[in-house]
């Protein structure tokens, strides 16, 4: 197919990706467990903190929940299309839940205790002032909502357009 700009494509034509992101641990309750004592600074200095003494001995832990994470038949990850926004999951993509661009109006970061070490948040979508979707675990989560925002805007305008 032909396209005056490579890469982009109308929503009425085809969907195509945007952007994909992979989810971070803080997005599970152990992540977040483990990210609040990695912040705690008390300790003796600078140099032993009960944070850093947090990391070292948690370090089979962490590398067993990102281990957890990557493994095939729970691979996630979140696919921003013209179209909409899918959490995804297994080896090969299979769509587990999504939303259309045209279905919310509005994106909050919530950083949840524990996500601030990361740094991640939660993505909350909302249609007015009701949640419509959730995407836990977003790593910077500011740079991704923008993206979002910029794909509803493009493709609300070309809905917009064309039903006009």
């Amino acid at each position: 197919m032909k396209q005056a700009i490579p890469g982009v494509v109308p929503p009425q034509v085809t969907e195509a990706t945007v952007m994909i992101i992979w989810p971070s641990i803080a997005g599970t309750a152990l992540g977040r467990w483990l990210g609040r004592w990695y912040q705690k600074r008390s300790g003796f200095g600078h140099l032993l903190t009960v944070g850093k003494l947090a990391m070292l001995l948690s370090i089979p832990l962490a590398l067993a929940l990102y281990i957890g994470k990557i493994v095939p038949w729970s691979f996630r990850r979140y696919r921003l299309t013209n179209r909409r926004l899918i959490i995804e999951r297994g080896l090969r993509p299979r769509a587990e839940r999504s939303i259309g661009l045209d279905e919310f109006d509005g994106i909050d970061i919530v950083t949840l205790p524990g996500q601030e070490w990361y740094p991640a948040g939660e993505l909350v979508f909302r249609k007015g002032r009701i949640e419509v979707f959730r995407l836990p675990g977003v790593p910077r989560p500011e740079a991704f909502r923008q993206t979002c925002l910029k794909a509803h805007r493009a493709f609300v305008s070309v809905k917009e357009f064309v039903h006009a």
